[in-house]
C-alpha cells in the first residue's frame, strides 16, 4: 500500500516533537523522530512510503499538498501538536479533498490525551492512533487494503475513529511494544528521506542525528506529556548491540555528523545499562562521535565517567526549580543537595550540562521565582533555558490547574505567543502567564549576560576549539531574544 506520513507546515522551525512544541529562540528544531519510526516500520512490512518533514524543508501546505497528490496514497498519516491541532487538522482535511478515498489517520500526543474531541473538529477526519502508534498503522493499512477501503476498523486496538454511520467509536489500548529491537534504525529513515542539516539543538553540536535507545520513563513528574500520554512510566530498553550497531551505522553514513543526541526521556534511569553501552561502543571502536543524552540530576560519578570515556559530552537535565517544596509538589523525586552534587560529579567527570528551569509550578510564588534564578546562577550550567509552565492535554498538571480554574483559555492557538514563542496559559491567584513569561525573559538576560559567563565560554572556546562553532552559533541566535519581550498579546478568556 502506498502510505503518505507528514510532518505538516505550522511555523517556520516549528517542534512538533519536543516535549513543549514551539519555535525555540535557540534556533533549535527538532527531527520527526517518532514519525520517522513509524515510517521505517511501514517500510519493513512492506509499504511504500512518502515521508515530508514541512517545516524542516520549508514546504507550504500547497507544496505538501502537490506532492502527496501525485503519490496519490491510500492512508495518509498526520502528526499533530497541541498548539497547531487546528492547523494539522485543516492539513489533513485539505488533502483528504485532493484524493477520493484517501484514509487520514492523526497522531502525537494531543490526539492520544483527546482523540474523541479531536475527531469532532473537522467531519471529514476518519481517525486517530493514540498513545504509540507503529503496530497501529500497520494494523490500519492491513485493514484498509483487506476491505477494500472500508472504513470497519472495529478490531483494531489504540484508534479512535468515525464508523459507517458517522459515530465516533473509540477502540481499547493496545499494549507497548515489548521489542524494540524490531524497530528499525531511525538514522536508516532519516538517510532515505531526510536531509539532516535543518535539524539543529542550541546545545548540541552541528549538524547532528537523533535517535531513542528505550522509551517511556519510569518518574512520574506531574508535567511531562510523553510517559502520561504516549509510551508509559515502564522504561523499556533496546538492546545493547542494537544502539552499538546504529552508532557504526550513523559513523559510516553520515561523515558530516558531529553530534549524536539519545532522546530517550531518561537514559540514565538505568546506570548499569550506561556503563554497560559505554564499553560496548569503547570496544566497537564506535565512539568516533560524540553523544548526549537526557540525564536526571542523580547520577553518580563513577557511571558518568564511563560515559565520558565513551565520548558522552553533554546531558540535558530537567533541574526544573531552586524551591524543594516545589520539586515535591511536582513529583520530581530529587533534592537541592542531591543536585549540587550531580554538578560537582558532572564536572569532575568532564560531561557538560544543558540546565531546564521551569516557572508556574504548583506552589510557585513571586519568591520561589527569584530562588530558581539564584540557584541556576549558582549551578552554572554550560547552558540554560527558562521557560514557562506548558500544561498539556493529558498529564497530571492539566488536570490539576484545570479544576484550579486557573488555565485562562481552551483555545489551543494560545498556547504559544504570536511569534510562536514559548507562553504560558496559567495564572494563578499570586502569578499571571505574563508574570511567567516575563521572568523568562528577564533570567534569560540575567543568566547569559553575566560577564563570569562570558569569560567561562572563552576560555572554553579556546580550550576546546570544536565548541566555539556551537557556541557562536547559539549566542547569535538566542541574541534577539535576549533584547526584546517575548510576550506581545493576551490570550482572550474562553472558558
Amino acid at each position: 500500500m502506498k502510505i503518505a506520513a507528514l510532518n505538516p507546515p505550522f511555523l517556520p522551525r516549528y517542534s512538533r516533537e519536543s516535549r513543549s512544541p514551539a519555535v525555540a529562540k535557540s534556533g533549535t528544531l527538532y527531527y520527526p523522530m517518532w514519525l520517522a519510526y513509524a515510517v521505517g516500520y511501514l517500510e519493513k512490512h512492506g509499504h511504500e512510503v512518502l515521508f515530508i518533514d514541512a517545516p524542516a524543508a520549508g514546504l507550504s501546505l500547497e507544496d505538501s499538498a502537490s506532492r502527496i497528490t501525485a503519490f496519490a496514497p491510500s492512508l495518509l498519516v498526520v502528526d499533530t501538536s497541541t498548539p497547531s491541532i487546528y492547523s494539522d487538522v485543516a492539513a489533513a482535511c485539505e488533502i483528504k479533498k485532493r484524493i477520493p478515498g484517501l484514509c487520514t489517520v492523526l497522531v502525537g500526543a494531543h490526539v492520544s490525551a483527546l482523540p474523541e474531541q479531536t475527531l469532532e473538529l473537522n467531519p471529514a477526519l476518519d481517525a486517530v492512533a493514540y498513545a504509540e502508534y507503529e503496530a497501529t498503522l500497520l494494523e490500519l493499512a492491513a485493514a484498509l487494503s483487506a476491505q477494500g477501503g472500508s472504513r470497519n476498523f472495529g478490531g483494531i486496538l489504540g484508534i479512535a475513529y468515525k464508523n459507517e454511520a458517522g459515530a465516533i467509536v473509540r477502540n481499547g489500548p493496545r499494549e507497548y511494544l515489548a521489542n524494540l529491537d524490531e524497530l528499525p534504525l531511525v538514522s536508516a529513515v532519516y538517510k532515505k528521506h531526510l536531509a539532516i542539516e535543518p535539524y539543529f539543538y542550541g546545545h548540541s553540536r552541528h549538524p547532528l542525528i537523533v535517535i531513542m535507545t528505550g522509551r517511556g520513563c519510569p518518574f512520574h513528574c506531574t508535567y511531562c506529556v510523553v510517559p502520561q500520554v504516549l509510551q508509559g512510566h515502564k522504561y523499556r530498553r533496546r538492546s545493547v548491540a542494537s544502539v552499538v550497531e546504529e552508532f557504526v551505522y550513523i559513523r559510516d553514513n553520515f561523515p558530516q555528523v558531529k553530534e549524536i543526541m539519545i532522546e530517550d526521556d531518561t537514559l540514565t534511569a538505568d546506570a548499569k545499562r550506561c556503563r554497560e553501552l559505554s564499553a560496548a561502543l569503547i570496544e566497537a571502536r564506535a565512539t568516533g562521535i560524540p553523544w548526549s543524552a537526557n540525564s536526571r540530576a542523580d547520577v553518580d560519578y563513577d557511571t558518568m565517567a564511563a560515559m565520558h570515556k565513551a565520548r558522552c559530552r553533554l546531558f540535558c537535565v530537567g533541574f526544573e526549580s531552586g524551591d524543594q517544596e516545589i520539586l515535591n509538589n511536582i513529583r520530581k523525586g530529587t533534592s537541592l543537595e542531591k543536585i549540587r552534587r550531580f554538578m560537582k560529579d558532572a564536572r569532575r567527570a568532564g560531561i557538560l550540562i544543558h540546565g531546564c528551569f521551569m516557572v508556574g509550578n504548583r506552589g510557585e510564588t513571586a519568591a520561589t521565582l527569584e530562588t530558581t534564578l539564584r540557584f541556576a546562577k549558582e549551578l552554572n550550567p554550560d547552558t540554560a533555558q527558562f521557560y514557562p509552565i506548558m500544561v498539556y492535554p493529558g498529564t497530571s498538571d492539566y488536570r490539576y490547574f484545570k479544576e484550579k480554574g486557573w488555565i485562562v483559555t481552551e483555545d489551543f492557538r494560545k498556547w504559544l505567543t504570536d511569534d510562536g514563542l514559548h507562553s504560558s496559559v496559567v495564572s494563578n491567584p499570586a502569578l499571571t502567564y505574563e508574570t511567567l513569561v516575563d521572568f523568562c525573559d528577564r533570567a534569560r538576560r540575567e543568566f547569559y549576560l553575566r560577564p563570569g559567563y562570558f569569560v567561562q565560554k572563552a576560555v572554553e572556546a579556546l580550550r576546546h576549539p570544536g565548541e566555539f562553532k556551537r557556541l557562536a552559533k547559539g549566542f547569535r541566535t538566542i541574541l534577539p531574544y535576549l533584547l526584546h519581550r517575548s510576550l506581545k498579546r493576551k490570550p482572550a478568556a474562553s472558558c
